[in-house]
């Protein structure tokens, strides 16, 4: 299980205990130094293993609207996000697992090979040991090849279209709310390999991770209720 953390949602306390990996926002989209260095605290204190969130500089709307932004700016400021939070996690002892695109810049890399060749070069920039969490059919996935590990993700609060893209947060069905109808949505994942989109098609999935978000305002209730089915079922997290 991962979650979007130190985005100053007010659930990152009551969601550590429930996740294996966390996504810490870059002061970019959301949070700043202070939100940044208290959220890996956090995480370490959980022993959650950290990734660097990083997003399109638009605070404004929350890294949701894709930027024309050129290439080197986009290396640049990526770059400089993720090793903020990856020099903050070395200051206290720790290792940054990861790096997760936000937002607009997670969509628009699954479908632009400018965008995820640039999440991928500011990568390399810091560390080729990071891995990148994406999906599984995104153009990302395919330009990493063999240079960089790839975790593929699902989510476990979103509805899915058939194409196995997001259903756009314009929609008021985007974003998943009762834990019930979650764990049933997760649970066809896990033990069938299958998410069921938006039109009721059933639709073959891969990954490796379940993310649930951590500005949603059901988001403790959610990873609550799965960890508990999932202990229940002798699911392994880890």
């Amino acid at each position: 299980m991962n979650s979007d953390v130190g985005e100053e949602a007010g659930f990152d306390e009551e969601i550590m205990p429930y996740i294996s990996w966390c996504n810490i926002a870059c002061g970019v989209h959301a949070g700043n130094d202070k939100v940044i260095q208290e959220t890996i605290d956090l995480a370490l204190r959980h022993e959650v293993k950290i990734g660097a969130h990083p997003s399109y500089p638009d605070r404004e709307n929350f890294g949701r609207i894709v930027m024309d932004i050129s290439y080197s700016d986009l290396v640049e400021t990526l770059t400089t996000q993720i090793q903020k939070v990856k020099s903050f996690v070395e200051e206290r002892g720790g290792r940054l697992h990861h790096v997760k695109p936000h937002g607009a810049l997670y969509n628009e890399a699954v479908k632009n090979e400018e965008v995820a060749n640039a999440i991928i070069q500011s990568v390399k920039n810091i560390d080729k040991s990071l891995g990148v969490i994406t999906t599984k059919e995104s153009m990302i996935s395919y330009l990493c090849k063999d240079n960089i590990e790839v975790r593929y993700e699902v989510f476990a609060d979103r509805n899915y279209n058939d194409d196995l893209t997001l259903v756009s947060r314009f929609l008021n069905n985007a974003v998943l709310f009762n834990s019930e109808e979650i764990l049933n949505h997760v649970l066809k994942m896990v033990s069938e390999g299958k998410v069921k989109t938006i039109k009721g098609v059933e639709v073959p999935i891969f990954f490796n991770t379940i993310c649930v978000h951590g500005d949603n305002p059901k988001s403790v209730e959610i990873l609550e209720h799965l960890y508990k089915e999932f202990v229940k079922r002798n699911f392994v997290l880890k």
